[in-house]
């Protein structure tokens, strides 16, 4: 999808700063496109999967595993060449799950300028060295 098509995309709040720890930051590069020419969003979703998990890692101190994508939005394209940051936010620490929330912003032209472009609400489970549920230490 093209960002000239009006109404595409919402538009962001000028001044908007990201929130959270930047956790991953990557360049989209072409191999990664869908038949548009813009960066795939399972791409996008897959490094938003990966800094969530890196978060939750550090939470649970061990493995964990993605259990469910709550919520998540796409607002505008990435494009090839951009540098895609990805910043989490640990929402909620439950007995064996935690929730991440999750933004990634565009670095357009490898600049300082930047737009947010998707954010979403991951959920992971500490998992044993079984592959079984576990309790995250307090």
């Amino acid at each position: 999808m093209s960002t000239e098509v009006a109404g595409a995309y919402p538009a962001e709040s000028a001044g908007s700063e990201p929130v959270g720890t930047l956790t991953i930051r990557t360049l989209a590069m072409p191999a990664d496109t869908n038949p548009a020419g813009d960066i795939f969003g399972g791409w996008v979703m897959s490094q938003m999967d990966i800094a969530g998990a890196i978060a939750a890692v550090e939470v649970a101190r061990g493995r964990v595993v993605t259990v469910a994508v709550e919520a998540m939005t796409f607002i505008a394209p990435v494009k090839v060449g951009d540098i895609l940051c990805v910043y989490t936010t640990v929402e909620r620490v439950g007995n064996t799950s935690i929730t991440i929330e999750v933004e990634a912003w565009a670095r357009r032209n490898r600049i300082a300028d930047r737009v947010k472009v998707t954010d979403g609400r991951f959920v992971y489970v500490a998992l044993d060295e079984q592959g079984q549920k576990r309790a995250i230490p307090r």
